[in-house]
């Protein structure tokens, strides 16, 4: 048993769980070492305490879950077969708790378990499997720079592309283009280019607009690679821009650095946040940050913890999030500014590196 089952194993007994049933192919992949996207085919981890843990997977992932898989003991369904039964053989007898994922249970399937499992009382391991996460190693934080490092040379790159009357979605095309080349397994979410009024919305999907002298424009981006993800928001000017734009800017960047500053063990996240709302607020741009100052990353592109005002949880050294404030004017523009940064024992370390000085581009 690795040591992430170990960890999950010794955290069972103290919950009180029988067993564990773990269906999430990342976090599948996370304890076992075997990545793969089952797509509607049944694909589950089950440990029971004091039993050696089964991976059950479809058929024609057989031989690759053999390959990579810490755990040994693999079972396989076939498209004819009923993935249940497998479960019902590994889970059998009565089981007083078990452990699942909630958010990836959905309603057929959890009438699935009532149908072939003797279980009295269900838990949510999602939390388990949170606090596991959320300590990054060191192995992790290579994968992660990996892929930062990856979407930075994309929006280096990307960036030779831009001139004065193309428009955001052809940006959009070749900085995915560039993604591939590049080597990432692919974009980590909807890739996001912005330009003029359009930054003023800050989940805005690029389109037909041509890029404009004056314009601000918004590169919101990230990639798998490994596994991992990277997140990066950087905002340009594109010839001159306004005065009140580039106030704007030197707000939110300036807001960017005092929230890293204020990073380190112990201090709570709603402090972090505070630290950047602050300066946005005395800039008398308060009520145009509408949203929190950042999120967790790691295999996910959005995962715990979340980085808000009023979350009181303490910062942990492991812990990666991003730090993205963001100043909207409606009809104007907006200006974001994202880095990726992992928390030291002594402080904090940001991954990101591309400049975060007002750029002008075009």
């Amino acid at each position: 048993m690795n040591e992430r089952l170990a960890q999950l194993d010794s955290t069972m007994q103290q919950q009180g769980l029988d067993s564990l049933l773990i269906t999430d192919p990342k976090h599948v992949y996370y304890l076992t070492g075997f990545a793969s996207d089952p797509h509607e085919r049944f694909l589950g981890l089950t440990l029971t305490r004091g039993e050696e843990p089964v991976l059950i997977v479809p058929a024609l992932d057989a031989e690759a879950a053999h390959a990579a898989s810490s755990v040994q003991h693999i079972v396989s369904h076939t498209d004819t077969d009923n993935p249940y039964l497998l479960l019902q053989q590994q889970l059998k007898g009565n089981i007083r708790s078990l452990g699942i994922e909630k958010e990836q249970l959905t309603i057929a399937k959890y009438e699935l378990l009532q149908q072939f499992l003797q279980v009295q009382s269900y838990q949510d391991a999602g939390p388990l499997l949170r606090d596991i996460r959320v300590q990054k190693t060191p192995e992790e934080i290579e994968r992660l720079q990996r892929a930062i490092d990856l979407i930075e040379e994309v929006l280096r790159q990307g960036l030779t592309q831009v001139k004065v009357g193309v428009t955001e979605i052809e940006i959009v095309a070749e900085i995915e283009y560039l993604m591939k080349k590049l080597g990432a397994d692919g974009p980590s979410f909807q890739t996001m280019v912005l330009s003029g009024p359009n930054t003023a919305l800050p989940h805005g999907s690029a389109g037909q607009r041509k890029i404009q002298n004056g314009d601000l424009l918004m590169f919101d981006m990230g990639v798998f690679a490994n596994g991992y993800a990277s997140d990066i928001t950087r905002t340009f000017a594109v010839g001159d821009i306004s005065q009140e734009l580039t106030t704007i800017y030197n707000t939110v960047l300036e807001a960017n650095l005092q929230a890293i500053h204020a990073i380190k063990p112990g201090v709570t996240l709603a402090s972090i946040d505070q630290a950047a709302r602050s300066v946005i607020d005395l800039a008398g741009y308060g009520p145009q940050f509408l949203h929190r100052l950042g999120h967790g990353l790691g295999m996910d592109v959005h995962e715990y913890p979340s980085v808000h005002g009023s979350n009181q949880d303490l910062v942990q050294a492991g812990m990666v999030f991003t730090v993205e404030p963001g100043v909207y004017v409606s009809g104007l523009g907006g200006v974001r500014i994202e880095d990726d940064i992992v928390v030291t024992e002594k402080g904090v370390e940001v991954l990101t590196s591309f400049p975060k000085e007002l750029t002008v581009i075009g």
